[in-house]
């Protein structure tokens, strides 16, 4: 199971989101905020997730920023 961690106003943000989780060693996967990933949607807003088991560790490097 997936947890939304975080929410970004566009793909490219969210696109950052994701690689600074995923440099800090936790998976991450984002979505458009309407469930439907068709396509480039470089301008709608996007839910950025983490698994269960890593919320605790991402809420701790959103504290390092």
């Amino acid at each position: 199971m997936w947890a939304e961690i975080k929410r970004a106003p566009n793909r490219m943000l969210a696109e950052m989101w994701k690689q600074y989780f995923e440099g800090e060693g936790i998976p991450s996967l984002i979505l458009p905020e309407d469930g439907v990933a068709q396509g480039l949607r470089e301008r709608c807003p996007y839910r950025v997730f983490v698994p269960w088991a890593k919320v605790k560790v991402a809420e701790e490097a959103l504290r390092k920023l």
